[in-house]
């Protein structure tokens, strides 16, 4: 807040609604990755649930993955948040 306004750090216009779930892990596996050229990401719809895949080089597994699965549960949380958002289900699989 400065001189009584409230100031966000995206503009009004370039918020979206919602946030694509690929696109949210995608992003979070670039930001950890040592090879984020390497990082794919697919999305696939069966039976009213969604699969996400990860795949990433070999030497990021480590870090995607965390310690005892730390980073890994962190996402898989944050895309089932998005996914009830969407009144759907969402997995993550890390390869």
């Amino acid at each position: 807040v400065r001189d009584g306004r409230t100031y966000s750090a995206v503009p009004r216009a370039g918020r979206k609604s919602r946030l694509n779930m690929k696109e949210l892990v995608e992003y979070i596996a670039k930001a950890i990755a040592s090879h984020p050229e390497d990082v794919k990401v697919t999305e696939e719809e069966e039976d009213g649930q969604i699969y996400i895949r990860l795949e990433v080089h070999e030497d990021d597994k480590g870090k995607v993955i965390g310690r005892q699965g730390r980073v890994a549960q962190a996402m898989r949380v944050l895309v089932r948040v998005a996914a009830v958002k969407e009144d759907t289900r969402a997995n993550l699989e890390i390869v």
